[in-house]
């Protein structure tokens, strides 16, 4: 019966088709352009800083990608649709009154181009727009470079499972979408042309539907042949077991061998699928499509589970014990772990301190020669110290600096010393009223203006109280290296000849410079920009270009704008290094340095894998997040391998980017190197420059997580897990916690002489716990130093004595009875109290922990001084306004450097305790036995409550402390009484 006459879609009238033509242009001019724009921004950008071969490079790489996966996704689906259209039924059979379908043929028929390409074109444009974004494994499997050692499975390079098993993974997967869209095509037009009926008895297919799908199907089974042969390579990436990565026992005795029996079926089903295409029926191809879902369940699932569940589990220390080596071996190559850079050593950790080390520990507060770790104890906190900075030598009020400073070293008059530094950036959040107008915020306020260094272990004075904190102690000894230090030719401790800051963490927005005059000095002479950093924007070209860029119609209009005139953009040392170097993973903390007088950031740049064999998995922005505010962080992807590859320096006044090559044996940096050549420097780095490398604080973050478990060598001691330790959690921000886990201590970098050095280096250190306790169980420490860059040095606790680990100590300070009583301090209504940064020391054959305590008044413009230094050394703590009258108390010795401060009066409002004496006042010797029994009342409640600090029993204390409130009440009354 043949179909009734086709009821056509309604038809358009004229003027409705051209206002949908002038939307539809209106849309893609719209797309396309905002496309082209920032393409072309882009392209002005790299051609300023050099690099503009890597944005043709990525450009080219990316259209080429786009249209192969368009011609490939939109060609396969082309193709489909033709032979599906072409061989449709002549007659259409129908079914009841109406044909829901006519309408939907009549208009495929009418536009048969229309559909026929259209559609792929809009499928293969979609599919090319979403796979161009791979340009990365395209072009690591394309330069490929071997590593030179192999898997210990198959014996293949590792360079194979880095570069050209990731590339194959994605052409697998591309193939899979392709035939699965062009199927889909196929089987849609088959059903709307009635080459597939439902609901109807017979057959329900017509041959040339059955033909054409069989064969698709057969194709993807073929595909999924060749993805079950290469997933066997990917078994080495295993996370079966929760404790290792890597191809476990169930995988290569169960899963391996069944990869292979499914490669098998599938090729069988392929055949089935190719067969089934030319025999009427379809029971082959429904045999073949069982037979291959219950092969997947019970070779590639039951069989797995049982072996894993009956066999390995009650054996599973010395099942996996092969499987763990591996894990261990290859982690330690992949993360730089090895014996060549990892050096274990046993240290006592309990100081034996006779009267000549006290005397050498006092002097050298003074001498760092007598001990260079005492002498260099950093008592300056960079990421507390930013609006003190900003305070007291921001200067205008439109500069500042970043929320976490940074710390380096220099050496000033023979004299190598750690600094917290700062570049004084120009801060746009700072500017007030006219100033935020767009001609001062983009053309007169548009750099900053020195490089600002303190001291680490510095303070201009010891703070005291008696103004209630509001005196000159407790600051830093700034040096500072500006223009007005270079204009009027004084002598600087850091001599910069260009001070001037265009490029810094604080620059979020354009500058359009050699416009107007720009601020520079308080003497409000105007600068005109020297330099060659920023892009050209005098040509009307451009200026249109960046109108429409930016949405601000100053710049086409504005007539300080001339031939001259430069904009400066993307000027966040960290962005800059990341778009001309993309397939660099960057540090989240850029810092500042004085490299031969001129003001350069340093940028640490690594080289990450997620498919090493056998190597463990680390999520980067779980284990590189911490306490520290102010840093950038990383995306949480699992890596599997890491190196600093690369050192980036973006010069503070002309946004110059050099890459130097810190790791040149690296094969990922050799693979990325053949792909942009001639973009990183190799040879000799000057020495200028690697004086002020420091180790980074995220691939530290990564190792230290992983030492944890990987200083373990023997299977059955990591299977065992009871050696692994803990990165210990942040103690002196623990206060600050909003009631869920305190997040991780970060590293700290000091100058000090580890056990065993000839001389102090500045190194990145940190502190371990025993696993899921609070015990101290290793130091660890790397070196930054030029001779020994790189170099781990680890120092193990003894297991059977619990020295206290960084928590411990926190709670031996806040609980001592000198800090306890110093109410004045931190009972003060009008001042915040923050605990600097907890460092652990090795010294004297002992640990030794010092925290500076900074307070702050309560007000937005208030900034943070050195109030208090507390230091615990042997089981004995310190508490004073300096490190030296810390140590003494530490020492028992009486502090004459400070004097104590008087007890001040609480004001008549104050609801708090009176002072905690430390101990009871004189009795009357039995002349006033109300007063004696309010005396033994309070040594009682001091006794307690001294004991139930050292318990840590915290009801205990406040009882003893309620017990002692009610003594002296007794005793204030007796007295008055007497």
């Amino acid at each position: 019966m043949a179909t009734r006459p086709p009821i056509g879609m309604p038809k358009l009238s004229r003027r409705a088709k051209v206002l949908l033509s002038i939307a539809g242009v209106l849309i893609l001019v719209l797309i396309v352009g905002a496309r082209l724009l920032d393409t072309y921004v882009d392209w002005l950008w790299f051609g300023e800083v050099g690099f503009r071969s890597v944005f043709t490079t990525i450009f080219f790489t990316r259209t080429i990608l786009f249209f192969a996966i368009a011609l490939l996704v939109g060609g396969l689906l082309a193709v489909s649709l033709a032979i599906a259209y072409r061989s449709r039924p002549v007659f259409v059979p129908v079914s009841g009154a109406d044909d829901p379908l006519a309408r939907y043929r009549s208009t495929i028929v009418q536009r048969v181009r229309l559909f026929g390409i259209g559609v792929p074109v809009v499928v293969g444009a979609i599919a090319g727009a979403t796979g161009q974004g791979d340009w990365q494994p395209v072009q690591l499997w394309m330069n490929a470079t071997p590593f030179g050692e192999t898997d210990p499975e198959f014996g293949k390079d590792i360079g194979f499972y880095a570069f050209t098993l990731p590339f194959i993974t994605w052409l697998i997967t591309w193939l899979f979408v392709a035939i699965a869209i062009a199927g889909i095509g196929a089987m849609i037009t088959h059903y709307i042309f009635g080459g597939i009926r439902l609901g109807v008895k017979g057959d329900n297919f017509s041959v040339p539907a059955r033909v054409q799908l069989s064969v698709t199907a057969g194709l993807f089974v073929v595909i999924l042949a060749v993805d079950y042969f290469f997933e066997r390579y990917e078994l080495l990436f295993s996370t079966r077991n929760a404790l290792f990565d890597g191809a476990t026992y169930t995988d290569l005795n169960a899963v391996l061998p069944a990869k292979l029996i499914l490669m098998f079926i599938a090729g069988f089903c392929a055949v089935a699928f190719f067969v089934g295409a030319f025999v009427r029926n379809l029971q082959l191809p429904a045999i073949a499509i069982v037979l291959l879902i219950l092969s997947s369940i019970l070779v590639g699932w039951a069989w797995p589970t049982v072996l894993q569940q009956f066999s390995v589990k009650p054996n599973e220390a010395e099942k996996e014990s092969l499987s763990i080596e591996r894990n261990i071996e290859a982690t330690k190559d992949a993360f730089g772990l090895g014996d060549d850079k990892v050096k274990l050593e046993d240290y006592s950790g309990n100081a034996t301190v006779d009267e000549a080390t006290k005397t050498k520990i006092l002097e050298a507060v003074d001498d760092p020669t007598k001990d260079p770790t005492v002498g260099n104890i950093r008592l300056l906190d960079p990421s507390i110290l930013s609006r003190t900075f900003t305070q007291r030598e921001g200067g205008e009020n439109f500069y500042g600096f970043p929320t976490k400073l940074d710390i380096d070293r220099y050496q000033v008059d023979g004299k190598v010393q750690d600094y917290i530094v700062a570049a004084r950036e120009l801060d746009p959040s700072r500017l007030v009223n006219n100033q935020t107008s767009w001609i001062n915020k983009h053309l007169v306020y548009t750099h900053g203006n020195g490089f600002v260094a303190a001291p680490a272990n510095e303070i201009n004075r010891a703070f005291t109280e008696e103004s209630g904190g509001s005196g000159e102690g407790g600051y830093p000894n700034f040096t500072v290296s500006d223009l007005e230090a270079l204009e009027d030719g004084a002598q600087m401790d850091i001599p910069v000849t260009e001070p001037r800051i265009y490029y810094g963490e604080l620059a979020s927005d354009y500058a359009i410079v050699n416009a107007r005059g720009e601020y520079d000095t308080s003497s409000n002479q105007a600068y005109r920009y020297k330099g060659k950093g920023g892009v050209p924007v005098g040509s009307w070209f451009n200026r249109l270009v960046f109108f429409a860029h930016y949405g601000e119609r100053n710049i086409l209009f504005s007539s300080d704008i001339n031939d001259n005139s430069k904009i400066m953009y993307d000027r966040d040392p960290r962005t800059r290094v990341t778009k001309v170097a993309p397939w660099l993973t960057v540090d989240g903390d850029p810092y500042p340095a004085v490299v031969n007088k001129r003001v350069v950031w340093i940028v640490d740049g690594y080289t990450t894998l997620e498919n090493y064999p056998y190597a463990q998995r680390t999520p980067l922005g779980e284990v590189t997040t911490d306490t520290l505010t102010g840093v950038a962080r990383q995306d949480n992807r699992d890596i599997s391998y890491i190196r600093n590859s690369v050192k980036a320096t973006v010069d503070a006044f002309d946004g110059t980017v050099t890459l130097y090559a810190m790791d040149e044996k690296d094969p990922v940096l050799k693979a990325w190197e053949s792909v942009f050549p001639n973009t990183v420097k190799h040879g000799e780095i000057p020495s200028a420059l690697r004086e002020h490398f420091r180790y980074p604080e995220d691939l530290f973050k990564v190792q230290r997580d992983l030492l944890a478990q990987y200083h373990v060598s023997n299977a059955g001691q990591f299977f065992s897990t009871q050696t692994f330790w803990d990165v210990p959690p942040d103690p002196a921000r623990g206060n600050n916690n909003d009631g869920g886990s305190v997040a991780n201590q970060p590293p700290y970098y000091v100058l000090a002489e580890a056990p065993g050095q000839s001389q102090p280096t500045f190194q990145l250190t940190s502190a371990m716990t025993l696993l899921n306790t609070n015990f101290l169980a290793a130091w660890v420490s790397v070196s930054s130093d030029p001779s020994d860059y790189g170099q781990f040095r680890v120092l193990r606790l003894p297991s059977g004595e619990q020295a206290k680990g960084p928590v411990q100590v926190q709670n031996e300070f806040e609980t001592t009875d000198q800090v306890t009583e110093n109410r004045t301090l931190f009972n003060n209504p009008n001042v915040n109290v923050r605990y600097g940064n907890l460092l652990t020391l090795p010294v004297a054959g002992g640990l030794m922990y010092v925290e500076p305590i900074y307070i702050e008044q309560r007000d937005e413009n208030a900034f943070p001084q050195l109030a208090r230094v507390l230091v615990y050394f042997g089981g004995r703590v310190g508490f004073s306004s300096t490190l030296q009258g810390a140590l003494n108390q530490a020492f028992d010795q009486v502090d004459t450097s400070t004097p104590t401060p008087p007890e001040t009066e609480e004001p008549t409002t104050s609801t708090s305790p009176p002072p905690t004496p430390s101990t009871p006042p004189p009795a009357s010797n039995g002349e006033n036995p109300a007063l004696d029994q309010a005396v033994a009342d309070m040594g009682k409640a001091l006794s307690d409550l001294k004991t139930a600090q050292q318990s840590g029993d915290f009801a205990a204390q406040g009882q003893a402390l309620a017990a002692l409130q009610r003594a002296i009440q007794a005793y204030e009354s007796a007295k008055a009484g007497g």
